[in-house]
């Protein structure tokens, strides 16, 4: 599947098929929180946090691309990833795009 961040394929026929989206909610054990509690102190990448960032989106987007497969769609346009807090511990990915079929 064809995904990218641009709003419209030039030289390409295509028609939209509708907005896809894919989400997930991660968190991290208490255990590892406290470590990168104790980073944050000193400053520095906080690694734990980073590697549940990436696979929060890697997530996000196998959804997105499930649904739009689910609807016969050759590519993904106009991606976009946002995030947010949904707790003290835990942050939401969500990306959402169109999906298109080639004509």
């Amino acid at each position: 599947m064809r995904i990218v961040t641009v709003e419209a394929l030039q030289g390409v026929n295509y028609e939209a098929l509708g907005v896809v989206s894919g989400s997930t909610i991660q968190s991290k054990n208490m255990f590892a929180d406290f470590g990168q509690g104790l980073k944050s102190i000193v400053g520095g990448e906080l690694k734990s946090y980073t590697g549940m960032m990436d696979k929060a989106r890697s997530q996000a987007t196998d959804r997105m691309v499930e649904q739009a497969q689910a609807m016969g769609a050759d590519a993904i346009i106009g991606v976009r990833y946002t995030t947010s807090a949904i707790m003290a511990q835990a942050a939401e990915v969500l990306v959402y795009g169109t999906a298109i079929k080639f004509k």
